[in-house]
């Protein structure tokens, strides 16, 4: 039953990274869009992409903390204990990302529209790149069982650095890919290759942080390594080559098999992290079982997830599904 927790909370952290990534990616290129009258027609796109989705997107990351504190107690004290720091810069940057993007619509005239916007777009990018730390702490084994840890080298740290720049690059990556998508939808020609010019640039600086990883976790967390140069290894060569694909066929317009490919891409490679870190919940020292709660209490969230599965599942379906068709314009 720990294991069948485990891998549903996992299922959470990769809806988070897929559906809240490509929503924080499109913040990175709503900030580098450029002036007023440049970034205009980008921000327009950005908007009408966002506008429906960006809360309902969050429902992932309540799902993955309700998840991770009622199956595994012990492990979220110990994280909440010890980086509390970067937890609450990410909230704080939800906070004010939401607060920006909010205002942004109803402040439409002068200093308070470019306030606002900054706002949105400055939380867009700083919020992945803390939730990136906190993966890097955890995985690199940083966290101890009973939590209170360094509050700093906790997450400063060659690893959560890495963590926290390949997540900033790879939703840039999805959000790219996904506004290519939007703007051929409303046959936009100039927009559509502007962001398929960003996807292919994204792409490639995603590639060389990744590039750098390898060294840098060779030095730094040797085990996550060696687990991810071995049983995770088939999970990243699935990214690599569904990120290829992705970009190969950008240029033919199939923005479906391309938004598949690309999702592809980012799912098997948080996968892979998930893959490298079993059976252990942090580090070497604390494993899934060892974290779990009663078994009791294991059986009553399964229940409870299928049912929220069976209850919200349709709804996102259908809000995404509309948001593709353009029904919610």
């Amino acid at each position: 039953m720990s294991t069948l927790i485990a891998a549903i909370l996992f299922i959470g952290v990769i809806a988070y990274a897929l559906f809240g990534g490509a929503d924080y990616g499109a913040g990175f290129w709503d900030l580098t869009a450029g002036g007023h009258e440049r970034g205009r027609h980008a921000r327009e796109l950005i908007s009408l992409s966002l506008s429906p989705v960006w809360e309902a997107n969050h429902t992932w990351l309540i799902f993955c903390l309700v998840t991770l504190w009622t199956g595994f107690p012990q492990a979220f004290a110990a994280i909440t204990t010890t980086l509390y720091i970067p937890l609450g810069l990410a909230a704080l940057g939800i906070v004010t990302r939401g607060a920006g993007f909010a205002f942004r619509h109803a402040l439409t005239e002068g200093r308070g529209e470019q306030l606002s916007g900054v706002a949105f777009a400055c939380s867009s990018v700083l919020t992945p790149f803390f939730f990136g730390t906190v993966a890097g702490g955890i995985a690199s084994g940083r966290i101890p069982t009973g939590g209170h840890g360094d509050p700093f080298s906790s997450w400063v740290n060659p690893t959560s650095i890495l963590g926290g720049a390949l997540a900033v690059t790879v939703c840039a990556y999805l959000a790219a890919v996904f506004l290519t998508g939007q703007a051929q939808r409303r046959a936009d020609d100039p927009l559509a290759k502007a962001f398929r010019d960003r996807a292919f640039g994204a792409a490639i600086v995603a590639g060389l942080v990744a590039l750098a990883g390898v060294f840098v976790l060779r030095t730094d967390s040797p085990r996550l390594f060696r687990q991810l140069s071995t049983v995770g290894a088939p999970l990243l060569a699935v990214s690599g080559l569904c990120g290829l694909a992705a970009l190969l066929l950008l240029r033919k317009g199939r923005t479906v098999v391309v938004r598949t490919l690309a999702a592809t891409a980012i799912a098997t490679v948080v996968a892979g992290w998930g893959v490298a870190q079993y059976p252990y919940m942090l580090g070497t020292h604390l494993t899934i079982q060892q974290a779990a709660a009663p078994s009791a209490s294991l059986w009553v969230l399964a229940v409870v997830s299928c049912v929220a599965a069976g209850l919200v599942g349709p709804s996102l379906l259908m809000l995404y599904t509309l948001q593709l068709r353009r029904k919610l314009d």
